[in-house]
């Protein structure tokens, strides 16, 4: 896979290859030394890694996924390096009892550098969007839930 000649093309591109279930392509996009933290804090570090990772995620409960790219806002730090957000839609996710889970949203965040031959990510940090909530909750058995808090009447 060649390097995208812009910033803005690298969740795109992302897209393209997760919907083939390219583990290949999405770990050519980053260096060799790359990190990658996904939804849920895992930290790949590695472009081996984040390869390895993604094929076992696209073989299995993602395996009849679909990603869609809704929005990508870049701003650059410099001119050869940039922050590439985008806003994520994925759809087809199998759950653990292997019915389809609902549709998910989240954000992107890719740092990237130019290099001779295009743009390539350094580090990448996913979010998912957790709708009405403003924060994680953990509870005495360790189970995490999106909590939603009220502001007082002003």
């Amino acid at each position: 896979m060649m390097l995208p000649p812009f910033p803005e093309q690298i969740p795109e591109r992302f897209a393209v290859a997760w919907n083939r279930g390219d583990a290949e392509g999405i770990a050519a996009l980053f260096t060799d030394d790359a990190d990658f933290v996904n939804v849920v804090g895992l930290w790949w570090e590695r472009r081996a890694r984040i390869r390895q990772a993604h094929a076992i995620g696209l073989q299995t409960f993602f395996r009849d996924s679909s990603v869609t790219m809704e929005r990508v806002k870049v701003p650059y730090v410099t001119e050869e390096v940039a922050t590439v957000h985008a806003r994520w839609r994925i759809t087809g996710q199998y759950a653990p009892d292997s019915t389809t889970a609902s549709p998910r949203t989240g954000i992107f965040v890719f740092v990237a550098r130019r290099v001779a031959e295009g743009w390539i990510c350094t580090t990448a940090q996913n979010t998912d969007i957790v709708p009405g909530k403003e924060s994680i909750v953990v509870d005495d058995e360790g189970h995490a839930y999106g909590a939603a808090y009220t502001l007082p009447d002003a």
